[in-house]
Parts: structure tokens; sequence; C-alpha cells
């Protein structure tokens, strides 16, 4: 008896997590088409809002569906990079409603939790690359979770930065968006390349996407800021 019901309660598990991964797939996949649409509309204007929440509501259900997915698997990979994505769009989303913040009194209690919640995912991916690597040091996991975690410590480190210097965020909400949403879309490819390109080496297929969409974003931010620099006469 006991038997069957373990049987029962494993198909039942099986069946949760298929229903989950459909909707985590098509959700990356929203993800993945719309972020695009949103980087080449006006900036600021209503088509620029709405394909930017719907792509941050797309990672929500990515962030989600993927800690459902641990929690019926113990995937714990999955888990700390979906943490990991979901808050370079959330810092990226949240930059918007911080546009006046002065000083740390304005800072909202949502923003210290995710903050928080994000450095210590970012943490644990750092230590869970290096316990893999400290067990086989040509483990590819190890790696792309030491290179992610770096990301997250440093998106975190920004995002304190500009909670607790004053004027910081009001100069710089812009470049904070941008960073935190397009950070975000690189997850998404990332996740993307993982799955489809399997024929290449695992660091390969789940990094070429930061190593190339890093300088291009780079280069995109310094392009605003010389933009948007007072003219000298």
């Amino acid at each position: 008896m006991l038997y069957i019901c373990h049987i029962k309660q494993k198909h039942i598990m099986e069946n949760s997590f298929k229903y989950w991964l459909y909707l985590h797939i098509v959700a990356g996949f929203l993800a993945l088409v719309v972020a695009p649409v949103a980087m080449v509309v006006k900036k600021g204007g209503n088509a620029h809002r709405l394909w930017g929440k719907i792509f941050f509501w797309s990672m929500t259900v990515v962030a989600i569906s993927a800690l459902v997915m641990t929690f019926i698997k113990s995937t714990v990979f999955l888990a700390l990079v979906a943490v990991f994505s979901f808050y370079l769009a959330a810092s990226g989303y949240r930059a918007l409603y911080r546009k006046k913040i002065n000083s740390i009194a304005d800072v909202k209690l949502i923003d210290w939790i995710l903050v928080s919640v994000s450095g210590i995912f970012a943490l644990a991916l750092i230590g869970f690359g290096l316990l893999l690597l400290s067990k086989n040091v040509s483990e590819p996991f190890g790696y792309i979770s030491v290179v992610f975690g770096l990301i997250g410590s440093r998106s975190v480190y920004t995002d304190i930065k500009s909670f607790t210097i004053a004027g910081y965020h009001i100069k710089n909400w812009m470049f904070h968006h941008m960073s935190g949403m397009v950070g975000a879309y690189i997850a998404t490819v990332s996740a993307f390349s993982a799955v489809n390109m399997q024929f290449l080496p695992a660091v390969i297929s789940w990094l070429w996407p930061t190593f190339v969409g890093t300088p291009l974003l780079i280069f995109w931010i310094r392009k605003y800021r010389q933009k948007m620099a007072p003219k000298v006469l």
C-alpha cells in the first residue's frame, strides 16, 4: 500500500514538474522576444513601458517556476540562477521607482528585501561554484556559478551604493535601469543558449552571451552618458 502511494505521489510530482516546465519555457521565450522590442522603441514612450513591463513580469514567472521546479527536483543551480536573473530585472525595474530618492531614508522596504535576498544568493552562487571547483577543477558549472555570482554581487553593490550615497541614484537611475534590464536579458539568452546549443562546451554555451553582451552594454551606457552630458560652450 505504501509503495502504491509512493508511486502515485511520484507520478503527481512528475506531472506537476512538467506543467511548471511548460510555463517556464513559455515565459522565458516571451522574455526573449519582447526585450529587444523594448530596446529599439522610443525610450520613455508608452510602447517602451509596455514591453518593458511584459519583460519584467515574464522574468518573474521564469523565476517563480524555476524555484518551484527546484523544490520538486532539488536542482540547486537552477534556483540560484533563477534568483540571479530575476534580481537583475527587478533591480532595473525598481530603478524607475527610485528616480527621486536622495537618501537612505527614501529607500522602500521592498528594495532592502530584494537586495538582501539577492546578495545572499549571489554569495551562494560563488560558494557553490568554488565548492564544485574544489572537487573538480574542470567542472564547467563551477566557473559558470562564480561568474554569475560575481555579476550578481556587483549589481547588489551598485544598489547599496545608490541607496546610501545622497544624490547618487538621481544622477544614475537611467544607467542603473539599463544595466539591470539588459543584464537580465543577457541571462535569458544564456539560459536559451544552454538549452539549445548543447553541441558547445557548457562554459561557452552559458557564458558567451555575457562575454558578448557586457561590452555592448558598457558601450551603450557610455554613449548615453555622453549624449546626456552638459554641453560645454
